[in-house]
């Protein structure tokens, strides 16, 4: 029987890397989106070419009802779930001298909270079926380096690198596993060549180049699989080396490549 996913944020970028290689795996797939209805539509279709199932739903994750009700019709879809990858969330920067409380409760509505009451949902669901499943937070090495006008956004996904380590002790005695992918600089709009990658501040980057969305899909898939078994409440970088210590924060400081 397949294994089925539900991946928040799943029409483009990050969330469309994960889904496309997931289905490649023979998972069944169900994803949410935002706006871009053809984007979701283009990738359902290259989905069920590849035999398994896919569901899609326009959903606007930073609303307090929807998490737990989109998670729900995925379940009610799929026929229950194995994987939640919560990947939806939008950059935002911020200047503090003149923050807007609005922006403050969109992105801890989208990027935080939308987490949380998806797993919620996920996890009663996993229990309840004895399914020995996995979750996994998309967040970003923003989460564990600092940038100046990134206390929100950044905030917030340092936010859920801790948290899922509280939800990873919560779920162990069910053996859900909780992890973090926290992606670098990654290039999420179109098909890039290896030149493209490695362009601008791509070249800038220990290894050379910026990352893609099926790297992350890689990782993801990875994760979730019988070879982590033993893996649980960890964050796991995929930026090249970008946050190593000593990569210098300022552009005229970084080496010449």
């Amino acid at each position: 029987m397949a294994k089925k996913a539900f991946i928040t944020g799943g029409s483009r970028g990050i969330g469309a890397g994960i889904v496309q290689v997931l289905s490649e795996s023979g998972y069944d797939v169900a994803f949410t989106y935002n706006e871009m209805a053809d984007s979701a539509e283009a990738l359902k279709k290259e989905v069920e070419a590849k035999g398994v199932r896919c569901f899609y739903y326009q959903a606007s994750m930073q609303n307090a009802e929807v998490p737990a009700a989109v998670t729900g019709q995925a379940i009610k879809d799929l026929g229950g779930i194995d994987l939640l990858v919560c990947n939806a969330g939008l950059t935002r920067h911020n200047d503090l001298l003149n923050l807007d409380p609005a922006l403050i409760e969109f992105v801890y509505g989208l990027n935080f909270r939308s987490y949380l009451l998806c797993s919620k949902a996920a996890a009663n669901d996993m229990v309840a079926r004895g399914v020995k499943g996995n979750i996994i937070f998309i967040t970003s090495t923003r989460g564990i380096r600092a940038y100046a006008e990134d206390a929100l956004y950044g905030g917030f996904k340092a936010a859920l690198n801790r948290a899922a380590e509280s939800i990873a002790l919560d779920l162990a005695k069910y053996h859900i596993r909780v992890n973090c992918v926290a992606p670098g600089a990654t290039a999420v709009r179109g098909n890039y060549s290896p030149e493209e990658l490695a362009a601008g501040f791509g070249a800038h980057i220990p290894l050379g180049r910026r990352g893609t969305p099926r790297e992350v899909g890689y990782l993801v898939r990875y994760i979730a699989s019988d070879e982590a078994d033993y893996m649980t409440g960890n964050t796991i970088k995929l930026d090249g080396g970008l946050i190593l210590p000593g990569m210098p924060e300022r552009g005229d400081l970084w080496p010449k490549k």
